[in-house]
């Protein structure tokens, strides 16, 4: 049998960043220190001034105290191995959560912002699940499928987070598309299907969108909208490469763009696919609703291959630290006489 690894907590790996960071600050500390013994000696002359000092020793700590951090952020990640493959029978349908990411998913009217409120209320849902096949398609100008149905929430809650307005290049609601591309995705007819629509509805394809949505209904597929946006509007924020606001999409007059919530075009499209249609607000998205609209489908039978003996293995990256920290505490930074009739750190 196969083995598969996982990550049970994958969102402790964004900490490794951190390490990046360091190495930058790293580098920068390094650059200053030079530059403040040249206003007093030749860099050269370092080594006779200052006896004890070792710039490669001093590197190596750094790689060392490096890697035991990336030991102890996979540690918290906790790495698992499976190895056991089972059969599970459970009942349920097959739900795709088609997520606008248009620029205008920015807008904070919805706190702290459409496109993250959206993510968070469709966690809290994943969480919520029992039995369901959940995929998730993501959509702008044209539409992805960013996970196919699955029924491994810890992999769907993953790859929600790697959901953002930078996912798609050309900006648009293509709606129709997402709706389409669900109905292609579908591995299976002969169970309850539904598509949920996440978006603030700004489409410029109105009748393509409403058609798709009839066609869904003739294969027997539900589509529930929700409408991410409130009434009045928000303007739309830009940010640099550093992820720092830097003020508000213009129009080519140079007035800032409102973007607003097309409640009427979200309400036919979920008319036409039998569904419902809820608007979001500050308190609640409205996933729950619908999702226990949902549950009122037929629910089939699914068989789905899970691996269900997922053993720990942080231990290993636990050990590999404490192993790296007695490396790191072992050679200090100032050169001891024993190591000096080595030249470890010497040039040969």
């Amino acid at each position: 049998m196969e083995n598969v690894l996982r990550f049970e907590h994958p969102e402790y790996l964004y900490w490794l960043i951190v390490i990046l960071v360091l190495v930058i600050f790293y580098i920068l500390f390094r650059i200053g220190q030079k530059r403040r013994f040249e206003r007093f000696a030749h860099i050269e002359m370092r080594e006779n001034l200052v006896p004890s000092y070792s710039n490669r020793r001093s590197n190596f700590k750094f790689v060392i105290f490096l890697l035991m951090l990336s030991c102890l952020v996979l540690a918290l990640a906790n790495l698992q191995s499976g190895s056991k493959m089972e059969e599970v029978k459970r009942e349920g349908i097959d739900l795709y959560l088609a997520v606008d990411v248009s620029n205008s998913m920015n807008a904070e009217d919805i706190v702290p912002s459409r496109m993250e409120r959206s993510k968070q209320a469709i966690n809290k849902l994943i969480n919520d699940m029992r039995g369901d096949r959940v995929g998730v398609i993501v959509f702008a100008d044209k539409a992805f499928v960013q996970l196919p149905i699955t029924t491994d929430y810890s992999a769907a809650k993953m790859f929600l987070s790697t959901v953002n307005t930078s996912l798609v290049a050309s900006q648009g609601t293509a709606i129709a598309e997402a709706i389409n591309l669900a109905l292609k995705s579908f591995p299976d007819e002969t169970h309850s299907r539904a598509i949920v629509i996440i978006s603030d509805g700004e489409d410029h394809e109105n009748d393509a969108a409403i058609k798709a949505a009839q066609e869904a209904a003739k294969q027997g597929v539900h589509i529930y909208t929700i409408g991410m946006g409130l009434a009045d509007g928000a303007p739309i924020p830009e940010y640099n490469q550093y992820g720092h606001q830097t003020g508000y999409r213009k129009d080519k007059n140079g007035n800032t763009i409102i973007t607003r919530l097309d409640e009427q075009m979200l309400q036919k499209i979920a008319v036409a696919g039998n569904g419902i249609y809820v608007r979001a607000s500050n308190s609640n998205v409205g996933l729950e609703k619908i999702y226990d609209d949902i549950n009122k489908l037929d629910r089939t039978e699914i068989e789905a291959k899970v691996f269900t003996d997922y053993e720990d293995q942080f231990q290993w990256f636990v050990a590999i630290a404490i192993v790296l920290l007695l490396i790191e505490i072992f050679f200090s930074s100032g050169k001891k006489a024993w190591e000096r009739k080595f030249n470890i750190f010497e040039k040969r």
